[in-house]
């Protein structure tokens, strides 16, 4: 029961990213701060302020978004919007021009873009794009720019779908 017995108290999980420290009187006495009593004298007030933990902030939001594969974070918090992947860049140089023209007007167009030409199998590329948890993933084949398509996974979706460039820039600036 609630304390003022209107109500039923419920226990829920929650996560602690601040909390007030009291501060007491120590500092109000060494300002002067004080205030005016209810019988209308002075008092020292009683301080305290609210701090807020930035790396409690970044740990309640990975432990709410996040899968077997890694972190999913919120969209104001995402290291990068989109990452475009290069699949052996040294053996074909219209997949760099390609990969560098899409990363290009990309960042043109406002968006936090990082182009891995790490030359990773694509299997390691993968993991580390989805572990730091970067939302859309772009990868830049000899197939692909032959066919004229870009494979796109959104990081939250479970399969990988073939786009045209017009087709990603809509996902990715959407």
């Amino acid at each position: 029961m609630s304390p003022d017995g209107q109500g039923e108290l419920k226990i829920a999980r929650g996560i602690e990213v601040g909390h007030v420290f009291q501060l007491g009187q120590k500092y109000a006495d060494a300002m002067g701060a004080t205030v005016t009593d209810e019988q209308g004298k002075s008092a020292v007030m009683f301080m305290g302020c609210y701090g807020i933990g930035v790396s409690r902030i970044v740990a309640a939001a990975i432990e709410q978004n996040f899968d077997a594969a890694g972190i999913m974070w919120p969209e104001p918090m995402e290291p990068f919007k989109v990452a475009i992947c290069l699949i052996n860049p040294k053996q074909d140089a219209q997949v760099t021009a390609t990969a560098q023209a899409l990363y290009d007007e990309l960042r043109a167009a406002g968006v936090d873009a990082v182009l891995d030409d790490r030359g990773l199998r694509p299997g390691a590329m993968f993991a580390d794009i989805e572990l730091i948890g970067i939302p859309h993933r772009v990868v830049v084949s000899e197939r692909g720019v032959a066919a004229g398509t870009f494979e796109y996974r959104a990081r939250r979706a479970s399969e990988a779908e073939a786009l045209s460039r017009e087709q990603v820039l809509a996902r990715v600036l959407a």
